[in-house]
C-alpha cells in the first residue's frame, strides 16, 4: 500500500540526501540509493518486456544512466518518477530493438478492441480454493500475458501505486489516455482470472451468453466493409 503522508515524505527526503553526497562526490552513496529502489525499476522494466533477463539488462542500464545524469534531475518531479521514466525507456528502447512492435495510440489501442465479454461473480473467497503462492502464480501469469501497453499500465498504478499523473508522465500520454488504459488492463485480468474463481452458472444461463456472443460476433462481420 501506499505509505502515509508522514514516512513517505522522509523517505524522499532520504533519497534527496543520499542525491547531494553523490553530486557531493561520495559515489558510494549511489549504492544505497540504488538498492531502495532496484525492485520498483525491475518490476517496470519486467511489465514492458516481459522477460526476466532483458529486465534484468534494463534494469542495469537504467541505474548507469541515472548515475551519470544525476545531476540533470531537477527535482521539479519525485525521484522514483524520474527513475522510473529512465527505466521505461530503456526498456521500451529494448523493446523495440527486438522489433516487439505495439500501437502507442491510446484511441487505437483501446477503442479498436472490444470490451470482455465474460463479467461473471467472483467466489466471496478465492483464496479459500488456492494456497498464497499458487494465488501469486496466477496472479503474476495473468499480467504477464497482458498486452504491453496495458501490462505496464497496470504495473505503474497498481503495483507501484504511482498516481495517475506520475504514471502518464513516465509513459509520456496524457492522464485520461492513462485511465482508459488502466480500465481495460483491469478487465483483462479480472477476465484472465475469472475461470478460477467466478461462481458457477446454470447451463441455460452458459447457453444464452454464447447465443448472445454469437450474435455480436454476426453483428460486427455484417459491419465490416466487402472484402475485409
Amino acid at each position: 500500500m501506499r505509505e502515509c503522508g508522514k514516512s513517505a515524505r522522509p523517505a524522499a527526503e532520504d533519497d534527496l540526501a543520499l542525491i547531494e553526497m553523490v553530486l557531493g562526490g561520495d559515489r558510494r552513496a549511489f549504492e544505497p540509493l540504488a538498492r531502495k529502489h532496484e525492485l520498483r525499476v525491475f518490476r517496470v522494466a519486467l511489465a514492458i518486456l516481459g522477460n526476466a533477463e532483458d529486465a534484468e539488462e534494463a534494469m542495469q542500464d537504467a541505474f548507469i544512466k541515472a548515475f551519470r545524469h544525476l545531476d540533470q534531475f531537477r527535482r521539479e518531479s519525485k525521484f522514483t518518477t524520474w527513475l522510473t521514466r529512465i527505466a521505461v525507456n530503456e526498456a521500451l528502447s529494448r523493446r523495440k530493438a527486438r522489433k516487439e512492435t505495439v500501437s502507442l495510440d491510446p484511441s487505437s489501442d483501446v477503442e479498436s478492441q472490444s470490451l470482455p465479454a465474460r463479467f461473471e461473480p467472483w467466489r466471496s473467497n478465492p483464496e479459500k480454493l488456492y494456497g498464497k503462492h499458487e494465488m501469486r502464480r496466477l496472479v503474476e501469469g495473468a499480467i504477464q500475458a497482458l498486452p504491453p501497453i496495458y501490462r505496464e499500465t497496470l504495473v505503474l498504478r497498481d503495483i507501484e501505486e504511482q498516481s495517475a499523473e506520475e504514471a502518464a508522465e513516465v509513459l509520456g500520454i496524457t492522464v485520461p489516455a492513462l485511465k482508459s488504459r488502466l480500465l481495460r488492463a483491469r478487465l483483462l485480468l479480472r477476465e484472465s482470472l475469472g475461470r478460477h474463481f467466478e461462481e458457477p452458472r446454470p447451463l441455460p444461463v452458459k447457453i444464452l451468453d454464447s447465443v448472445k456472443q454469437m450474435a455480436n460476433m454476426m453483428k460486427a462481420g455484417l459491419a465490416r466493409p466487402a472484402g475485409r
